[in-house]
Order: structure tokens, then C-alpha cells, then sequence
């Protein structure tokens, strides 16, 4: 098969599972053979594995408790509403902090009753003006205005400078957050960190979101709060569902693997995305224009509510978001979700210019035969914004097959976002560069998949040398050019309605749960390629010249299909194998099944 990124012949793979097992588990479960194949290639061999997957419930939600420093993050919340003392909440400007912050602040508010109301706030930094991560002046204006209390989330576990200062200042801390933390110097001074990745956590799942751990807390402060039969029952069948919604938005949207924990709250979460009643959230899928009438699909949330979220972190102000899932105001919810609306046009517009800079600064990088001479892309320009550089590098990923790292420059300093590979550690990556030699940075950090970071200028060119030393070490061939990973080989004529049904059951699909891959053998074009712009191409196809018939489309985002399709010369009655997606037609005039093209090759 040919690679998307360098031309050479892409090899694919199928697991191989006991056909016996197979047939086993498809007659106990009810379901295709096909399917049966995906579960045990996700480790689920027994029908009763197979049915807590099918059928995500509250039951499967791990007790917060378990967390390392819980007990006294609540403790300490119950204390400060019990005395009145004033709460900040210190959030981030993206997805996953505005969120975060949403639901905290609610959970804090909902426990407080009418002889000790709730005095909460909070703060949710300027991308371009703060940067990321807590900063010492926001405390002190903090402890000036009378807070007693702060709590972090999706932020704080290496904020040590903030730490120092909030204990100067009175000001007890509490960080929540996900992020991995420093091994060499360990966690903060706070008053508890709430973290499920920092040693000595017993909580088994280590892979929430900063909403997800914010939920927790949350979840464990109300659990306290309620101690009547009939608010147990309120809280387990009204408040905790409705919290999920916002919860799964941020898990998808930050790119945590959806297994575990991770998939039962996507899926309860966005099960109770199909009519929300809080004014800034229905106002906001309108004008995603997701249908009311059915939940959400996860790639209808990653890519139509999640970038309209992060455009107001990216391009104006991240309060707007939380305003917006607070407000009570329809009128004023609209005007919001309007308004993130036009920064998320304004986004993709200056997204778009970069992208051409970024193809000729590529296009510098590459050998004569498209092969690129870099193993970790680094590419810098003061023109680009702030606020797209963690999709730019993203960009770059899709485009290259490499780890990218994405700067700007402002008064002498560098400012980036970057974005990796499977297999390869972009944190430990930017740990392993800072210090080898000269200090690199003046603050980083993130996880394996993306980071942050900041230096000064005239260290960027020290930067790239060192990634690109790092990177030559480590990132071998198969990493770089993987293969296809494929799930099972069907006939076209295995994809049927119900079949799809049970496929969309497997989902939500993510990183850790990826969409299932599937294969066909010769398969014939009943018609010539047909192109689409220019560039994107629809194929007809059936097999053994009948049955079922497919249109199968193929989207030139990473692979030039046009090109593909001419430089092998199909045309009507080629025979090819296929290796694709299987999705519903978006088009309710036209409804039924198509096929994402991934991969082809003459049959």
C-alpha cells in the first residue's frame, strides 16, 4: 500500500483471533462474527465484558474517594463554605479549564444552603496577556480581595512559584489537575493535590482530563453534601448525569483515551447531550447545528463544539465560555454562543494563512522524492497567532507523520504548542532537550501527546538542533511510517444497517478506542473516478459483480487521491482492495452507508 505521507508501500494489519472464539462470543453476545472481532481485539472475550462495554452505566464511575488527597479537598471546600470564606477557582483558557471551572463552581454553589451561602469566583487566564499556568500577581490581587481559599484546575501541578506565593499570602491551595508531574522535584505545597498521574495515587484510572478530575472533586463534594435518601436519589439521577454532558465535551475535546473510565463518561455524557436545558449549551449546538433530536456523535463534538469553545481561549477571552454554561439568560446565552461562533470563522481564517507559510517552510524539508530530513518538525514565524498553534502543530502531524513543535515570537521570546506520534513521549522529549546543556526554557509543560512551552528567542535554533539530535535517536522507520492498522475483513455485503448499529454501540471512538478499520478484497469499480473540488474522489464500488454497492470516498487531507487514483489508473472495472471507514450518509435526503476511504491498492 502506498504511505499518505511519503509515497512508499504501506503495509497493513490484521490481528488474527480463534475463529472459534470468535463464533463463541458473536452467539453469546448476539452480534456479528465482525464485531465480535473488534471486541476481542479491544480485550473483551466473555459475553458479560461484552455487555458492561455495550451498556456504559453510573454503576461503572470509580469512586473519587480513591484519589490521593480527596479527603481533605473536600474537607477544606465544606470548611470554606460552612465560614464563609471567599473560593477562587483558577481555571485555563481551553476546553478542558473553562469547563472545569464550570463544574466546579456549581458543585461548590449547589452545597451551600441558606444560612451559609457559597461565595465562589474565579479566573480564567488571557492566552496572550498571562500565558498558561497560575501566576503570582492574580493571587495576591486574590488575597487582597478577602479569598481564603484557591483550587486549580486543569493547571497547577507544577506550579511551584504559585505555591510558594499563595502560602506567603495565607491563601490555602488546592490543585486538581492531569497533567504528568515533575519526577525530580515531585508536586506543589498545597493543602492537597488531587491528581490520579502523581505517585503514591491509588485511584486506578490515570487517564481523566482536567474536567474529569475536576468532576470528581465535584462529585465528592456533593456526595457529602447529601445526606438525606431523597438527595442521594437527586443527586444519582438528576445532578451527576447533568454534569456529565460538560464532562464528556472536555474528554473528547483534550484528546484522553477513550477506554476505561474515559468511555463511560463520553457515553453518558453525550446520551444526555441529546436535549440540553441549559441555555448556553442548546445555544451553542445550534449554532454547531447539531440536531436536538438525537445525541451528538464524539467527531460531531470534537470538530464542531470544541473548536467553537477553544475560539474564544485562541482569539478573545475564555470567560466568555464559562459566562456562557452559567447564564441562566437565553438571550444572553445566544449572543454568546453567536459570538463563539464568529471567533471560531475568524480562527480557521488565520489557521489558513499560516498553513500556506507552513507548506513552503516543508517543503524546505523535504528530500526530491517528498522523503523529509527532519525526524522532529520545528518550525517558528512571528506572523502566526498565539492562540493556533497547538492545531497547527496538529496540522503538521497529519500532514508529516512526525512530532511537531509550532513558535511564534514576541518581545524576544518564543512562545509554543506541540503535538507527537504514538510511541514517542513529546514531554519526556522537551524534559530531556532543557536541560542538556544550556537550560532551553524558561516553562514547559503537558504530557505525552502535547505541550507547552516558552524561551527566548535566540534559543530556538538550540531548540531544533537538540529535537532533532533527540529525535534521530529514537523515532525508528516503523514509527515514522507505521502501518495501517486494520480490525477485520468484510464483505461489502456484511454492511448492513444493523451492522452499523452494533458498530455505532462500540463507539464513542477516540484515541484507545479508535474507529474500527475494516478491509475488503476485490472490490470493483462499477463507474470512472469521480472527483470532487479537484482534489477529493467518490468511488463506486461493489464486488463479485453484484450485491451490495458503496460509495467510497476519499478525502485529500492527508493523501493526494486524485493523484493516487490516476498515478495507478483506475478506472471502471479495476479490482482493488480497500481498507476504510464505515460511516452514515450526513445528507437525510440520502440516507444510508458509505466508506471512508483510508487505503487502496490494485486487487
Amino acid at each position: 500500500m502506498i504511505s499518505a505521507q511519503s509515497g512508499l508501500r504501506q503495509e497493513w494489519t490484521i490481528d488474527s483471533h480463534d475463529a472459534a472464539a470468535v463464533a463463541r462470543l458473536a452467539r453469546e453476545v448476539g452480534c456479528p462474527d465482525a464485531i465480535a472481532t473488534l471486541l476481542m481485539s479491544r480485550g473483551i472475550v466473555d459475553a458479560v465484558a461484552a455487555r458492561t462495554f455495550f451498556n456504559p452505566s453510573l454503576d461503572d464511575l470509580i469512586d473519587p474517594l480513591l484519589m490521593l488527597g480527596m479527603p481533605e479537598a473536600v474537607a477544606r471546600i465544606q470548611q470554606a463554605v460552612r465560614m464563609g470564606e471567599p473560593i477562587l477557582i483558577y481555571g485555563d483558557y481551553d476546553v478542558d479549564g473553562t469547563t472545569a471551572t464550570v463544574l466546579l463552581k456549581t458543585a461548590i454553589e449547589r452545597t451551600a444552603t441558606k444560612d451559609h451561602p457559597a461565595i465562589v469566583t474565579y479566573h480564567v487566564p488571557h492566552r496572550l496577556r498571562e500565558g498558561y499556568g497560575m501566576q503570582t500577581g492574580v493571587l495576591g490581587a486574590a488575597a487582597a480581595a478577602g479569598v481564603r481559599l484557591v483550587i486549580s484546575v486543569d493547571t497547577g501541578i507544577r506550579a511551584f512559584a504559585a505555591a510558594e506565593e499563595a502560602k506567603a499570602l495565607g491563601l490555602d491551595l488546592i490543585v486538581t489537575d492531569h497533567h504528568l508531574p515533575d519526577d525530580a522535584v515531585g508536586v506543589p505545597h498545597a493543602i492537597a493535590v488531587v491528581n490520579p498521574a502523581q505517585d503514591g495515587c491509588a485511584y486506578p484510572f490515570k487517564s481523566l482530563c482536567g474536567a474529569g478530575v475536576a468532576f470528581k472533586l465535584a462529585h465528592a463534594i456533593l456526595s457529602a453534601a447529601a445526606e438525606t435518601a431523597e438527595e442521594k436519589v437527586k443527586l444519582r439521577r438528576g445532578l451527576i448525569p447533568s454534569f456529565l454532558k460538560l464532562v464528556a465535551i472536555a474528554t473528547i475535546a483534550d484528546s484522553v483515551p477513550l477506554e476505561g473510565e474515559n468511555r463511560v463518561i463520553a457515553a453518558l455524557g453525550l446520551r444526555e447531550l441529546r436535549n440540553p436545558v441549559q441555555p448556553g449549551l442548546r445555544a451553542l449546538m445550534q449554532v454547531a447545528q447539531i440536531p436536538a433530536e438525537r445525541p451528538p456523535t464524539a467527531t460531531e463534538v470534537g470538530f464542531r463544539l470544541a473548536p467553537r469553545i477553544n475560539a474564544a481561549g485562541r482569539m478573545d477571552i475564555a470567560s466568555d465560555v464559562v459566562e456562557l454554561f452559567l447564564t441562566r439568560d437565553a438571550e444572553r446565552a445566544s449572543e454568546l454562543a453567536e459570538k463563539l461562533d464568529r471567533l471560531n470563522n475568524d480562527r480557521r481564517a488565520t489557521e489558513a494563512r499560516a498553513l500556506e507559510e507552513i507548506e513552503i517552510q516543508l517543503a524546505s524539508l523535504q528530500t526530491a522524492d517528498g522523503e523529509f530530513v527532519a525526524e522532529c518538525i520545528v518550525l517558528d514565524d512571528p506572523a502566526w497567532h498565539r492562540g493556533v498553534l497547538g492545531i497547527l502543530a496538529s496540522r503538521i502531524v497529519d500532514r508529516t507523520g512526525r512530532p511537531a513543535l509550532v513558535l511564534t515570537h514576541e518581545d524576544g521570546h518564543a512562545h509554543g504548542s506541540g503535538r507527537s506520534i504514538a510511541g514517542f513521549h513529546l514531554l519526556d522529549a522537551l524534559t530531556a532537550v532543557h536541560s542538556d546543556g544550556e537550560v532551553l526554557f524558561t516553562r514547559f509543560g503537558g504530557h505525552a501527546h502535547a505541550v507547552g512551552f516558552s524561551l527566548p528567542s535566540e534559543r530556538v535554533e538550540i531548540l531544533r538542533t537538540r529535537m532533532q539530535s533527540y529525535g534521530a535517536s529514537l523515532l525508528c522507520g516503523s514509527m515514522l511510517a507505521p502501518p495501517l492498522k486494520c480490525d477485520v475483513e468484510v464483505s461489502l455485503n456484511d454492511l448492513t444497517p444493523e451492522f452499523f448499529d452494533w458498530l455505532v454501540r462500540c463507539g464513542p471512538f477516540g484515541i484507545g478506542n479508535r474507529e474500527p478499520v475494516f478491509v475488503t478484497r476485490r472490490v470493483t469499480l462499477s463507474t470512472d473516478v469521480r472527483l470532487i473540488k479537484e482534489k477529493h474522489v467518490c468511488l463506486q464500488v461493489c464486488q463479485n459483480g453484484g450485491g451490495a454497492k458503496f460509495s467510497a470516498l476519499g478525502w485529500s487531507r492527508g493523501t493526494d487521491w486524485a493523484a493516487r487514483c490516476s498515478g495507478i489508473g483506475l478506472r471502471r472495472g479495476s479490482v482493488v482492495d480497500i481498507a476504510y471507514r464505515l460511516k452514515a450518509k450526513t445528507n437525510p435526503q440520502f440516507p444510508g452507508l458509505e466508506l471512508e476511504l483510508l487505503d487502496l491498492n490494485l486487487g
